[in-house]
Formats: C-alpha cells, structure tokens, sequence
C-alpha cells in the first residue's frame, strides 16, 4: 500500500507539468506564425519594389516572387508594412511571440507591461519615420504618413517634431523614473564602481619614509630606545619582548605593501609595551605611515600595568514603597484567594444535567432532494436563475445557499418569501439576501424531524470547559451544528425577547446554567427579578451562594415592585461605589482591578475588597414599566450606560418588544439582542431593528444580533427537573453566612411624613381637594385637575402636600394612590386636629 501511494504522489506533480493539448497548438501556432511575419517582412522589405506589384497575383502560376515565403509573404508584407504600419509591423511579430510564450505558460515577458510598451511604439514609430522619409518608401507605412501629414499641416513641421520628441521622453521619464536625483544618484554609483575601484588598487601613501628610516638607524645604534608608541584604537595591548617590537617597527615602516598586507593583522592583535623608562622619541603614527583615514588614537605609557576589565550595567528597577510591601506580603502569604471562604466549594458536575441520547443530525436526502427541487423550480418560474446551490444541515433548521446567475436582482429574490414558503409548506421560512461575508443568499427552511439540542450536551463540550471567557454564556448551536457561546462581559448587556411558550424562560435558565457551571460564588452574584414568582423561584436555594439582596429583603429573589424600585436604585449605589475604588485604584475596569487586590497591592483598610460579577436578571420586564413606569427604567438605563466597566450586568427578558416598553434609550445601551419567535413583524423590528423573529418556529429556535450580524440559533435545552438539581447540589453544599448584601437604599417617599407637613403653607385648595380625594377614594392628581380644573403642576404640589399630611399614600406607578382616610367624617377631624 505505501509503494503505491508513494507512486501516485511521484506521479501526480509529473502529470501537473503537461500542458493541455489545445493549449500546445496554440502556443506552438502563435510561435510559428510570428517566425513567418519576421522572415516575411525582412524579406519583403530587401525587395518590395519588385514584389509589390505581384501582390494581388496569388494564384497566378506563371509569377514568382523572390519572398522567402513567396507570395504569402508579399501579401503579408504588403498588408502590414505597406498599407499600415511600417516597420512597426515587427512589433506584431513580436506580440504573437509573448502570446505564444504565455499560452505554453512561459514566463518570459511580463505580459500586460510588453503590450503596453508595444501599443505605444506602434503607434510613435510609423509617424516618426514618416516625418524622416516624408512618406518616401515603404517604412512608415500608410498609416503614418496620413498621420504625420496632418500633423504637420495642423501645427508644421516644428510643431510634429516638438510632438515626437516630448512624447518619446515622457515616456522615458515615466517608465525608467528619470528625475534629476535618481539621475545624480546613478550617476554617483557609476563613479564609484569604476573610478573608486580603480582608486583603491592604488598604493595607499607616496609619502617619503626618510624619518622612518633615521629612526631605524637610531634605534640599531642603541642611543636611543622608543619608550612610547602611539597605535590606533583597535590597537590593544599585549606583552611582548623588546627584539619583537623593534622587528614590528621595521616592518611596520617597510614602504612594502605586500608586507604590510601580511603583517597588519599580526600588528592590529593585543599590544602592551614593557620597557625600561628612557627617554622617548615619538613615532610616526599610522596616519603619516600608511596615509590611512584619522582615527582616535590611545597613549600607552611603558610605567603602567592597565587592566582592562568589562563590566555590564545591571537594569536598574527601583521599586517604590507600596510595590515593594505588595511584594513582600505575596512572598510571605501567596496571592489573595478569594475562594478562600469556600474553599471546599464543588463545582456542579455534568451528570446532573438529563441526558437525552444520540443527539447527532440524521440526513433525509429524500427531503432535501425535494426542497432542493421545489426552490429551483419556484425560481425558474419567477425567471431567477441559479448557477450553484448549497444546503447546510442545522439541529432545526437547513439553509440552502444559492448562487443568482449573474444579472439577477436580490430584492427580486427577496420578494419571493411568501411564494417558497408556500410552496414548500413549510413553517418560518426565512430568505437571508445576501449572507454576510458570502456572494451567496440563504433561504432557512426548517427540518420536518428536528434534533434536539440538550444543555448537557454544550456543556460537557470541550468548547465549553476549556474557555477563557470571564462570563461564559452558552446559547446553543449554529445552523452548522457548531456550539455557540459569547461572553457576557463582552457583550455586555442582553436583551431578550419572545412570545409565551416559545422558549424565552428556558433561554434564561439556559444562560444562567452555563455561568453556574463556570463561575465560583465568590465571582459571581445574581439579582433576580421575577414579576411572575415562578419563574426564578427554582434558584433560591443558592441565595447564601450566588444570591444578592437589600440589608432589610427577606427574600432574595425580588417580586414587589416598590422593592424592584430600591434594589435597582441600590445597584446604581453599588456602581457608584465601585466606580470610586477603581478610581483610588487606578484601573479602568474590574478585571484589572481584581488582579491588582490579589497581588496585595490594594490596602482592604481602604474601603478595597474582592468585587465579584453581579447580573441582573429581569424576567418580565413589561410589567415593570407597566407598574412603575420612569422609576424603573431611569435606573436600567443608568446601569446600562455606565456599570459595564465595574462589572454589573443586566439580563433583560419581555414577552412583547413594544416602543412604550423597550424605549430608545434601553435599545442603544444593550447592543447584544436575543429574539425567540414574536407575534408581528413589528415587534422583530423593535428587538433586532430587522425582520425574521416572526418567521421562526419556536421551541427554542431564536435570533442572536450582536451588533454586526444576526445568527440564527437552537437554543439549548433545560429542563425545570434539571435547574432543581442542580441548585439543590449547589445549597446543599456549606454557604456564606447570607446573601450579597446590596447598600443600603432610602427612597424619598419614605422620608416624607406627618411632621414633615406644614399647614401654614397648605395650598388653597387643599380642604377642598381632600374632600374630592376621600369621597371619590381615588387619588389621583389627573383627577384633581379634572374636578379643580388646575394645572398639572399646582395639581401635583396639592397632592404631595396631601401626602405628607398623611390622607394619601405614597407614589405608586401608573396607578392611582391608596387613600388613607375612609370617610368624610373622619377626614374633617383630621382637619381640625391640623388646624389646632
């Protein structure tokens, strides 16, 4: 097996060097055909007088021609140089030559410059030489000729060579970028690789060595003995005898270049001069010897021992007082570890999730024939072609990708929606026109077998277990079957939306399962709202784990909405707070800001603490603004805006994506979008800004936008029976002493009273509106203005007066405030106690 496979790979890149036959006859044709121009018009032009008569005689047996390839090439001679171009015809011959090359995959011409520079010469050659020849013969051809004639009857003779000549160096300006500084720069490489090569074989002095040779003649005397010597930098020293040195000066001042060239690198070695204190005579330096290039010269005295030592610099990296402490308290006690208060804390496993079997994506080619059949044929109707089509098996859902033949419209694609669905009976059909990143449309036709998707399934991924996000959150899968995640620090707000039943409630669980999963209590804490006490309800067996509350809750997941009000206003506390210590702290968001208190850099005495994550998790955010209106919305907006940075993140869920519901300040501060199947078009529009939340089929099947793209995904499956287990492992496990203490909130309306009251600066009306309010029992400011016929301003102080007297309770939303006094009796005895 391994000798025929090795056969095959020798015998695969072999085949790959043979041209195609067409591709040979080609070549090999335009090849010969330019050979037959060039001979025939070299030919042609030795004796065109005599053949160009015969031009017309093709077949005429009795005439011979005296062309090299007869009268075909005369009349290809004729043809090209005499009625058109001239001797720019070899030009041609030349092109069917590069054309031949490029077709037998020859690269040697680069073919779109060749042709270039060849058009122009065509063009510039048959006017040129019919202004030399003024037409006389045959090498400017027809064509130049009537050019240059009308040239030079348009602007004269100087006029059509001023034309030739600036044409002719403009081109060579643009094509060898002839300016003056490349100029002078070649100019100065020519200079350098002929005059100073020529230079440098020269001897390097003509200097007389008469003094050299008297100090030779002084130092064989023994008069007198060189004390000092003078070398040049790359000189070092080196101990040597005193014969040594006098036999390196005599070399050294030997004018023998040869011996000087042998010599040199033994005199450029280590030298250190030892000798007795005489007195000295100085030597000639290596500038006057070799005139040689000044270089900074070293003294080396024969009374000094110099020890030459290298030292490298060590980086110096002072650290300042609180990094040096940080330091020492990390080596004396580790990094903070905040799982230290559990340490004993186990993370869920994966087998309390349900596992539901094979959940691999079977294939009905049966099915997908028929799809495949019907949308081709629907199209062909509708006079759309289609050159190519693609399906995609998902868990739910198959995309069929298509490619339009070329001149087909998408919005007329687009407009077929309705028409493939019908046609394909089938629920929640979706047409992507085009797909982002893809020259493709995707039409989304969902499975009659869909598979499911379980959480275990995602969870237990390897996708899953080995992220690195800081708040991983697993959706599901893709349409290619692939596991979808995103991280919530990142997005870092989510906004969901969905009818009731198609799987908005799982898709919560499902988010808030994954970070369970991945994150200890002390990184992680939740605030839940549930306005429907059902939903969430499963989770408050982790409230001394996961859990956040006001100091005074009794019960971590929040349903009162005057409660909702506090814990919102509560976390826009904690988000200043936090604000405050990244500020002190120097960091810009929390991961910093973490990583710098478990380095002991950060004082606890100082207010700085380990800041886990906090999510919060709104299940029905439309009964909310229902009930408590602005109140509600202004401190989601503000956590929006700004809590991202010090880890805060809010999960909102509503049933119907309304405008008076998800206002235009929520939208632009929640960029990550969630959409299951919703009612009307509408309501996709006011979730994803875009169609196609209508169209899904629900049971999980949602629409993720994440400010750049919509995916469509199956949302992972969790089961109630799962959520139980897995918080029941999690509370039975040793907790916090309590839940996440959020700070303490006051609300302005508890801080109005009785006492707070002042009859003296009572309004006019307010006897009279009283009585309205307690014998109506209804209070409310609209009615005031109805029945006092006041504005709403004067309506509204009368009723905060009436609420601080005590006869009315506190604000409640949308609706009408509790009336604190029964009757009218009761009421003016009430009265009279303040007046008294």
């Amino acid at each position: 097996m391994d000798k025929n496979t090795q056969k095959k790979q020798q015998e695969l890149p072999e085949k790959g060097k043979f041209l195609s036959k067409p591709r040979v006859f080609f070549g090999l044709t335009f090849i010969l055909f330019s050979v037959v121009l060039t001979f025939s018009f070299v030919s042609y032009l030795m004796n065109w007088k005599a053949d160009q008569s015969q031009a017309g005689t093709m077949l005429d047996k009795s005439i011979k021609s005296s062309n090299l390839f007869g009268k075909l090439g005369d009349w290809l001679g004729n043809i090209f140089i005499f009625e058109s171009i001239g001797v720019a015809s070899f030009i041609i011959a030349f092109l069917f030559l590069v054309f031949g090359t490029i077709i037998l995959k020859k690269k040697m011409f680069k073919p779109w410059k060749t042709v270039g520079h060849s058009l122009f010469f065509i063009c510039w050659l048959p006017i040129l030489f019919g202004a030399i020849t003024k037409g006389q013969g045959v090498l400017s051809g027809v064509y130049g000729y009537q050019i240059m004639d009308s040239l030079n009857a348009i602007i004269g003779s100087y006029g059509l060579w001023l034309v030739l000549i600036s044409s002719i160096a403009l081109y060579f300006i643009l094509e060898f970028n002839l300016r003056p500084s490349s100029i002078k720069s070649k100019l100065n490489d020519i200079n350098e690789n002929t005059i100073g090569r020529v230079k440098s074989m020269l001897p390097n002095s003509d200097e007389n060595f008469d003094a050299d040779e008297e100090l030779i003649e002084e130092a064989e005397n023994a008069e007198i003995k060189p004390s000092r010597v003078t070398v040049t930098e790359n000189v070092k020293p080196a101990k040597v005898e005193r014969e040594a040195v006098d036999t390196e000066v005599e070399k050294i001042i030997t004018p023998n270049k040869t011996s000087f060239e042998e010599d040199k690198n033994d005199f450029s070695q280590q030298l250190h001069v030892d000798l007795s204190p005489k007195p000295s005579v100085p030597m000639p330096s290596p500038e006057q010897a070799f005139d040689s290039k000044p270089s900074t010269t070293t003294t080396l005295t024969a009374e000094d021992d110099i020890k030459f030592k290298v030292e490298v610099a060590p980086v110096i990296d002072i650290l300042d007082d609180s990094d040096r402490k940080s330091q020492e308290l990390v080596e004396k006690h580790g990094l903070y570890d905040h799982k230290l208060d559990l340490a004993n804390f186990q993370m869920p496993t994966v087998d309390l999730l349900k596992d539901y079997g094979n959940e691999e994506i079977s294939i009905n080619k049966e099915e997908l024939e028929e799809n495949k059949n019907k949308i081709v044929g629907l199209l062909k109707n509708f006079n759309v072609g289609i050159a190519e089509i693609k399906a995609t098996i998902g868990p739910t859902v198959t995309l069929y990708e298509i490619v339009p033949e070329a001149g087909i419209r998408v919005a007329a694609i687009k407009k077929l929606q309705d028409d493939i669905a019908l046609n394909l009976s089938a629920l929640g059909i979706r047409i992507i026109a085009p797909m982002p990143g893809k020259g493709t449309i995707g039409i989304e036709v969902p499975r009659k077998n869909p598979t499911m998707v379980s959480m275990r399934s995602v969870i237990a991924s390897q996708k899953f277990q080995n992220t690195d996000m800081d708040l991983p959150v697993v959706f599901g899968k893709t349409i290619s079957n692939e596991i979808f995640m995103a991280d919530l620090s990142k997005m870092p707000h989510l906004l969901m939306a969905g009818a009731t039943g198609q799987g908005k409630s799982v898709g919560i669980n499902a988010i808030l399962t994954s970070l369970l999963y991945k994150k200890h209590p002390s990184e992680l804490k939740f605030v839940m709202v549930d306005p429907k006490k059902v939903e969430l309800s499963l989770y408050s067996k982790i409230e001394r784990h996961y859990l956040a509350k006001l100091p005074d809750a009794e019960e971590a997941i929040i349903t009162d909405t005057n409660k909702v009000i506090n814990t919102l206003n509560s976390l826009c506390i904690e988000m200043d707070t936090r604000y405050d210590l990244l500020k002190n702290a120097f960091c810009k968001n929390l991961k910093e800001y973490n990583k710098k208190f478990s380095e002991r850099k950060l004082n606890p005495e100082n207010g700085h603490r380990y800041l886990p994550y906090i999510v919060l998790v709104v299940d029905e955010f439309a009964d909310l603004i229902m009930t408590a209106g602005k109140e509600v919305e202004l401190p989601i907006a503000r956590l929006a805006q700004l809590a991202r940075a010090v880890g805060i993140h809010l999960i909102v869920a509503t049933q119907r994506p309304s405008v008076n519901v998800i206002t235009g300040m929520i939208k632009a501060n929640f960029p990550a979008r969630a959409a299951f199947r919703v009612i009307s078009s509408v309501d996709s529009r006011t979730i994803l800004d875009s169609p196609g939340a209508d169209q899904l089929i629900g049971k999980g099947d949602m629409l993720y936008f994440n400010g750049n793209e919509i995916l469509r995904l199956q949302c992972a499956f969790v089961d109630t029976p799962e959520v139980e287990r897995l918080a029941e492992y999690i509370g039975e496990q040793k907790g916090y002493a309590s839940a996440f203490i959020l700070p303490e909130y006051v609300s302005e309306d508890s801080s109005s009273t009785v006492g707070a009251f002042d009859p003296n600066e009572k309004d006019a009306l307010f006897e009279e509106a009283a009585r309205i309010i307690v014998s109506t029992q209804q209070g409310s400011t609209s009615m005031l203005q109805r029945q006092l016929k006041l504005g709403y301003n004067r309506a509204g102080r009368i009723m905060d007066q009436l609420e601080a007297s005590g006869i009315v309770g506190g604000f409640n939303g949308a609706k009408a405030r509790e009336v604190l006094i029964s009757d009218l009796h009761s009421l003016e005895q009430f009265l009279d106690d303040l007046k008294g």
